[in-house]
């Protein structure tokens, strides 16, 4: 079976690892455990193409410890089994897991007494928030750390290496390329090693070329998994960047889904926008965000991305407020701590001495509809922004009748 290049750069020590210098190099900590010869049950945690396997690898072989790899989703309990009793044969083993988060919680139950023990030590690696996706007991286990978004200085240093590899034998690549290369990679190691090795091969005189990579690909690759949180920060950019009133960098994540072709993703997150972050202080953004949607659908990609980027800038620069939505959850939150009290009297099901509104001067009348226990209490707090500036009038002159008792 012939490896893929990006197989046989792997690599070998940790030193020959590019990138995470925060936790690689000199003094740092994943450095300094091997030059202790100590190790410790880990989470490695980051972005495809940055390392991780290289890394968990890397430091198996540097201590030179007897290791066992599995994938949580692919391998099954007997896999594990198989794993813990070689560990008590030799009195301990390393276990790299790959997607550590797709752990289920029968191997979960196998495994958590092994980790307790010391017989088994863990080196997990996931794409994935762990903090968010595995399972409390597994992590508080383990140490965590986080692999950085390789830089395009990093990629180009992988590259560089790549080509002197005896595979790519008689290769001709200028700078130029390299950069272009990397720049087409997304800062994934492993498709740069992937895109260099098909440039190539599909070259009569294994000179790459700028146009001959275009030929291959000329759309730049970002990591957005849709099943992964690297898809969920982009989601997240976009709505802190609406949130933050920062147009340019809503339109840029809002072009990164677009290109990525996920139109609900947008449209669930853009509706929760509407309400949570403008809510109050504009409206009307609701309703018109609802007519941007519709005119997407009916138009499909890729003009979809004309009423898409209209109502983001739209929604970016209008006045914010996230009052009503922060007012229910304090009611929510009261309801779930138990703080409750029984409804009045004259507002339950055919109640007799209960106020009709409408029959009063304003369609408005003083009685009591809270319950006795929260009778005086105030969950919203209107911001003097936008049309919500019109409801706190409203909403202070009525509260200054209901002061006044008349």
């Amino acid at each position: 079976m012939n490896k893929p290049l990006a197989l046989k750069l792997a690599p070998t020590t940790l030193s020959e690892v590019i990138g995470q210098k925060h936790l690689l190099g000199k003094g740092k900590i994943l450095t300094n455990l091997v030059k202790n010869k100590k190790l410790f049950s880990m989470i490695l945690y980051g972005k495809p193409g940055i390392g991780k396997t290289s890394i968990a690898n890397a430091i198996v072989k540097d201590l030179n410890l007897r290791y066992r790899f599995l994938n949580a989703t692919i391998n099954t309990k007997k896999d594990l089994d198989i794993v813990i009793e070689e560990a008590k044969m030799y009195d301990g083993i390393i276990l790299i897991m790959d997607e550590i988060h797709r752990l289920n919680k029968d191997k979960q139950d196998i495994l958590l007494p092994q980790l307790e023990s010391g017989l088994i030590t863990l080196i997990g690696m996931t794409t994935s928030n762990p903090y968010h996706s595995i399972n409390p007991a597994i992590r508080s286990r383990c140490q965590l750390f986080e692999l950085k978004e390789l830089e395009t200085d990093d990629i180009i240093e992988g590259l560089k290496r790549a080509i002197k590899h005896p595979d790519l034998k008689g290769i001709k690549i200028d700078n130029k390329s390299i950069e272009l290369i990397a720049k087409l990679s997304g800062n994934d190691l492993r498709y740069a090693y992937n895109l260099l090795e098909v440039a190539y091969y599909a070259t009569d005189n294994k000179t790459i070329t700028e146009d001959e990579i275009r030929k291959i690909n000329n759309k730049p690759v970002f990591f957005a998994d849709k099943n992964g949180e690297g898809h969920y920060d982009v989601l997240s950019g976009l709505q802190k960047s609406i949130r933050g009133s920062d147009v340019n960098a809503a339109l840029h994540y809002l072009a990164r889904l677009i290109v990525e072709g996920d139109l609900d993703s947008i449209y669930r997150r853009l509706s929760v926008i509407a309400y949570e972050d403008i809510g109050l202080a504009n409206p009307a953004i609701g309703p018109r965000l609802d007519a941007a949607i519709n005119a997407a659908e009916r138009v499909g990609l890729p003009e979809a991305r004309i009423p898409l980027g209209t109502i983001v800038t739209e929604m970016a620069l209008s006045p914010k407020s996230n009052t009503a939505h922060t007012a229910f959850d304090e009611a929510i939150k009261d309801i779930e701590e138990g703080n409750v009290g029984t409804i009045p009297k004259h507002i339950k099901t055919n109640a007799k001495d209960y106020k009709y509104p409408h029959d009063y001067k304003g369609a408005f009348v003083i009685q009591q509809y809270l319950p006795d226990k929260l009778k005086n209490k105030k969950y919203y707090h209107p911001k003097d922004i936008g049309y919500e500036k019109n409801i706190k009038e409203i909403y202070e002159r009525l509260e200054k009748i209901k002061g006044q008792g008349n």
